[in-house]
């Protein structure tokens, strides 16, 4: 990743902590859904469990990453990967699904623990001129562990059965805690202010027009990605596509996500990081507005390809963005600020448009959502359009 050897080392196990935690907590995605209705869940309810961890990783987010700054990365992460472990293993034990709703909450406030620390780990770790290729890799990292986690997940299930998936899932991010008990440094040195002075400091940040711009690019872009996630195979089915063919949909959007992060994260280090989220946005916005307009299954992974190279762009770029942007003693604060945006983006998504649908129909609701992305991007643009700022120096 670099040639700056001192940071390699740590840089290369942030990298392995984050998909080994990712992947751990992602066995359990497609084992859920089932496992509640095995006690008795409906399609509502299995949604009530899935909306409590992204409320809860929505709204905890900010307050964790505001600690994080305050005592240090590294126990914040830690204390995320427990209460995550902790979810799994109380999962195995559940008898209602009112009881996995309570443990998933749990798996929410620990993801929105672990995730801002993390984040703001990378930058801290590495220097300013090689913060897109360490953004590239990272994300490419946990988002290779978002993909063979759940395939994984799968596969135990039928070996082993649900229950025991959860099990092994808690069971192995105790060994992922261990190992960032032991590698993991601290981060900067820590600061303890008055909290008079930690809120002005909180809220000067708030007030950034340049943080602002990257939290909606944020935001907007998620709530498009909350829909495409939520709604295609709906619609694909609708159209007559069978499982494997909307598998391979998703599976063009993932691999093209994937193989696009470290190249374009190479480039921001080379060129205007706004330039790469705008085309970014761009994209979005273009293949959720086609999405909807297409049926057949080539024209959708046309589309799925475009909304990958978006992903890409967007978010390689906006998290080094974001770092270089804001001072290194309130990273945890402004990473917290985009795990929230990601995941209220993506389940107020995915939420409007499922109470919209009935309306407006999945054309119009598609192409709402590529309009949620272009808003974002005029939004960015005008809000970045002044002197690009670091804050590399700052502390």
């Amino acid at each position: 990743m670099t040639h700056d050897k001192e940071h390699f080392g740590p840089f290369l196990l942030l990298c392995l902590i984050g998909f080994a935690a990712f992947f751990c907590a992602y066995l359990r995605i497609p084992v859920l859904p089932l496992l509640a209705a095995h006690l008795g869940a409906g399609p509502a309810q299995v949604g009530m469990i899935n909306g409590a961890f992204m409320l809860t990783t929505g709204l905890l987010s900010i307050p964790a990453g505001l600690v994080a700054d305050r005592i240090g990365r590294r126990t914040p992460i830690v204390v995320g990967l427990a209460l995550t472990a902790v979810s799994s293993l109380l999962v195995t034990q559940c008898q209602a699904p009112v009881q996995m709703a309570l443990a998933y909450l749990l798996f929410g406030a620990g993801l929105a623990a672990f995730a801002p620390g993390m984040l703001s780990l990378v930058a801290d770790l590495v220097p300013a001129h090689r913060l897109g290729q360490a953004y590239g890799w990272y994300t490419t990292a946990i988002y290779i562990a978002m993909t063979l986690g759940p395939a994984s997940g799968g596969w135990l299930a039928k070996a082993w059965g649900l229950r025991q998936v959860f099990l092994f899932s808690g069971s192995a991010l105790l060994a992922v805690i261990l190992l960032a008990l032991l590698a993991l440094p601290q981060g900067p040195p820590r600061h303890c202010s008055e909290l008079h002075a930690v809120l002005a400091g909180t809220l000067g940040l708030v007030r950034d027009p340049r943080l602002a711009g990257c939290l909606l690019a944020t935001a907007g872009s998620c709530v498009g990605f909350g829909v495409f996630l939520t709604f295609l195979p709906l619609y694909a089915s609708q159209h007559g596509l069978d499982p494997a063919q909307v598998g391979l949909v998703f599976a063009a959007q993932a691999v093209t996500n994937v193989v696009g992060r470290i190249p374009l994260g190479t480039l921001a280090d080379r060129v205007d990081r706004r330039t790469l989220v705008a085309a970014g946005l761009a994209c979005l916005a273009l293949a959720l507005s086609v999405l909807g307009q297409v049926t057949g299954l080539w024209a959708l992974v046309g589309c799925a390809v475009l909304m990958g190279v978006g992903m890409a762009l967007t978010f390689t770029s906006i998290g080094a963005l974001i770092a270089e942007l804001v001072p290194a003693l309130k990273r945890g604060l402004a990473m917290g600020m985009y795990n929230s945006c990601i995941y209220l983006g993506m389940m107020s998504g995915s939420t409007a448009l499922g109470l919209a649908l009935k309306r407006v129909g999945y054309p119009a609701g598609f192409a709402l959502a590529g309009a949620s992305s272009l808003c974002a991007l005029v939004l960015f643009l005008a809000l970045l359009r002044g002197k690009k700022g670091t804050a590399a120096a700052e502390s």
